[in-house]
């Protein structure tokens, strides 16, 4: 069973820029697709990244596509998002998951979630 942290959160300005990392331990990430989730508190955890375990596809959500980007090093057994132009409305936990059978959005594939690191993006 993977376990996963995450790291990188933390307070910037509008416009700043973060990275996050999830670090897996336990399995071989290769054998996942990953993907990168967010929740506000009293709101629904929301999609907002994935890649295929091979690193050749990736999806994203409509309000951060052109401003993150999700990629993976597999040696290192470690996800990134890089997360640029960051606004107010990006604010939340951000939760890194895995799932070892396909790519998806969907949060009810993931089976795997780490315990998330807090964004704050102040105005």
């Amino acid at each position: 069973q993977v376990q996963l942290v995450e790291s990188g959160g933390g307070l910037v300005q509008t416009g700043g820029s973060l990275r996050l990392s999830c670090v897996a331990s336990g399995g071989t990430l290769s054998n996942y697709a990953m993907g990168w989730f967010r929740q506000v508190l009293g709101k629904e955890r929301e999609f907002v990244a994935a890649i295929h375990w091979s690193g050749d596809n990736t999806y994203y959500a409509n309000s951060v596509s052109g401003r993150f980007t999700i990629s993976r090093d597999n040696a290192k057994n470690v996800v990134y998002l890089q997360m640029n132009s960051l606004l107010p409305e990006d604010t939340a936990v951000y939760y890194c998951a895995a799932d070892p059978v396909r790519l998806s959005m969907e949060r009810s594939n993931y089976d795997y979630w780490g315990q998330g690191t807090q964004v704050t993006v102040s105005s």
